[in-house]
């Protein structure tokens, strides 16, 4: 059985030295947050299990309790916890390559011509497959601590670094003509994206974006879940390929049967479509489709055209319990202005001139800031708590 050596240490080259050098021992890595409050941090070696963990200063530490792994395991890299306790997903270092190849060989990426810039945090594959997938090809890295516009656009501007991988939030914060390729992913894409902008789609489990522009990499198998009992829950996201995970920390395997009958598909929650020529549209989560009056709303087609009031700074959409309707959407703003937020007419209006009228919020909640995950997503949860 090999270790699980956990890795506390902040983005840069310390951390990819350690990585190395787990590897190389035939470990495998746990990436842990630094940014982490001791709670926090308690709950998220709790779900991981490590047998040791490596800090900046290279000092290894034995844990009791903890859990080894499988002959070619290479990481445990823990969900973002948008919906509960963060959960460990087991990556393969097959797994790893096959990620690393598909999206090399999409994006067209060179060794020589080319440059990885991670500066997403490494805790989340997100941030760590840049990482990966640059040591994997042979493709220069440059790793940073964490995400600063000016630092990271001042790489792109001077031509050290050629790709990067970021959230939206991120990419808001600087000039992304100064990059070949972004790589966009964390949350919904907002529109008008200039063409050096690749959306993705993926989760921890997948290893990384697995759909690009809404076309699935090579190799990689996207269906849409039927309902029946061998096919996935209706209407549901189902992801087949070689770099998925092989199991969840706990051992639970959460493949099933899509509708070919033939197992290995992943059900992703997510609920979304193919069209024609094979693209898939992804609606949003599963669980947190608001369903009111008897229709349903996906809160990010709402949260995409409220966004376009010009007061909106930032905006969620989530949904309350109301006694006429089942379920009533309701829309959490950050104004530009505290002083004078949109009103709830206002944004009912724009809605309801762009999406059915049912879509349009009944309430509106202002917010000095949306709880988010340290990857940036919106913890719906929180809203209404």
């Amino acid at each position: 059985m090999r270790e699980l050596v956990a890795l506390d240490i902040p983005g840069g080259d310390a951390f990819v030295a350690a990585l190395a050098a787990v590897w190389a021992a035939g470990d495998a890595v746990a990436p842990l947050d630094p940014r982490l409050p001791k709670p926090a941090a308690a709950a998220l070696l709790a779900a991981l299990r490590p047998t040791a963990v490596v800090g900046l200063d290279g000092e290894r530490v034995e844990l009791a309790g903890g859990l080894g792994v499988e002959d070619g395991d290479a990481l445990v890299v823990a969900t973002s916890g948008s919906s509960g306790a963060p959960r460990g997903v087991v990556l393969t270092h097959d797994a790893l390559r096959a990620s690393a190849r598909a999206t090399s060989d999409r994006l067209g990426v060179d060794p020589v011509r080319h440059h990885w810039l991670a500066c997403l945090p490494l805790a989340h594959v997100g941030g760590l497959a840049v990482v990966i997938r640059a040591l994997l090809t042979g493709t220069p890295v440059t790793v940073l601590p964490g995400f600063e516009a000016d630092a990271v656009e001042a790489l792109g501007r001077r031509g050290v670094a050629t790709h990067v991988s970021l959230v939206a939030t991120a990419l808001n914060r600087l000039d992304p003509s100064v990059f070949a390729c972004i790589l966009l992913g964390g949350a919904a894409a907002p529109d008008g994206l200039p063409a050096n902008v690749v959306v993705t789609y993926g989760m921890t489990e997948t290893g990384s974006g697995v759909v690009y522009d809404g076309r699935p990499l090579d190799g990689v198998d996207v269906a849409i879940g039927t309902g029946r009992p061998a096919g996935g829950a209706a209407g549901e996201v189902l992801v087949r390929g070689p770099m998925l995970l092989r199991a969840y920390r706990d051992g639970a395997v959460p493949f099933v049967a899509g509708p070919d009958g033939v197992g290995g598909w992943l059900p992703t929650g997510d609920g979304g479509r193919l069209t024609d020529d094979g693209h898939l549209v992804v609606d949003g989560r599963l669980a947190e489709v608001v369903v009111t009056g008897g229709e349903k709303v996906w809160p990010a087609a709402v949260e995409e055209v409220l966004v376009r009031h010009p007061g909106v700074a930032e905006v969620a959409v989530g949904r309350r319990p109301d006694p006429e309707w089942g379920e009533r959407v309701v829309a959490y703003v950050v104004p530009v202005d505290r002083a004078a937020p949109p009103s709830l007419d206002e944004l009912r209006e724009l809605v309801g001139g762009n999406l059915a009228p049912w879509a349009a919020p009944k309430e509106l909640v202002v917010l000095d800031r949306l709880p988010r995950t340290t990857s940036g997503k919106v913890r719906r949860a929180a809203l209404s708590s």
